[in-house]
């Protein structure tokens, strides 16, 4: 049975071998371990292996088990990458090192008042509604301009990027190369996008950081 800090090891590969395909700089894209739904007995290992930015979807799950993560190794960068309600800013700014899921004024608004309130000033993504799905988070890609101008210039939060969930049914280069277009125009350095069926393909169309859970963990169990 191969263990998750092996898989952790093939996937790092795939990043750099995807880099050189690309004419990517060597090490210009991070591995976000996505650890929603598993405990810290399944995480502790690929920490233990080196492995230190990872993804949460939920604030209430991360404060349950990183605290005591955090403890025990030292450098650990906690992105928040599910979405998140105004009510819940207090804790996920407590909580995290990056929000990656703005997309709406309300949490825009919460979000910098927790910040100022806590001295912490934290990097943030604007979540791309790529395929205007209505079931899923994310603000409309004609929308974005205005929204991240509003979130730099009225709100004052630190936009260092966009992130984006492409439809499980379409192409995700599409989405990917439409992501970049929006992050260009608006000076925006980092693309969050792509996750364990799609990471090399974002590669190929700039990703800055890419999600990988499942390819890394394990099948997920949501019984």
């Amino acid at each position: 049975m191969v263990s998750a800090t092996e898989r952790l090891e093939e996937v790092k590969a795939d990043i750099r071998s995807s880099e050189t395909m690309h004419n990517r700089k060597e090490g210009s894209v991070s591995l976000i371990a996505v650890s929603k739904t598993y405990d810290a007995d399944v995480i502790r290992p690929v920490l233990a292996a080196g492995q230190r930015m990872f993804g949460e979807n939920r604030v209430q799950e991360a404060m349950g088990k990183w605290p005591a993560l955090r403890a025990e190794f030292d450098g650990i960068e906690l992105h928040l990458i599910g979405p998140l309600q105004s009510n819940k800013a207090k804790e996920a700014i407590a909580t995290f090192d990056v929000i990656q899921t703005i997309d709406r004024p309300k949490i825009a608004r919460a979000l910098k008042a927790e910040m100022d309130r806590q001295g912490r000033d934290l990097p943030c993504f604007i979540q791309v509604n790529t395929g205007e799905e209505a079931q899923k988070a994310g603000i409309a890609p004609g929308e974005v301009d205005a929204f991240v101008k509003e979130c730099r210039e009225e709100v004052g939060l630190k936009i260092v990027g966009l992130m984006c969930i492409p439809p499980v049914d379409e192409a995700p280069g599409e989405h990917f190369a439409l992501l970049e277009k929006i992050a260009g125009r608006n000076g925006l350095s980092q693309l969050s996008m792509g996750m364990s069926s799609d990471y090399k393909t974002a590669i190929g169309f700039g990703a800055t950081c890419v999600r990988v859970g499942s390819a890394i963990f394990g099948a997920r169990d949501y019984a």
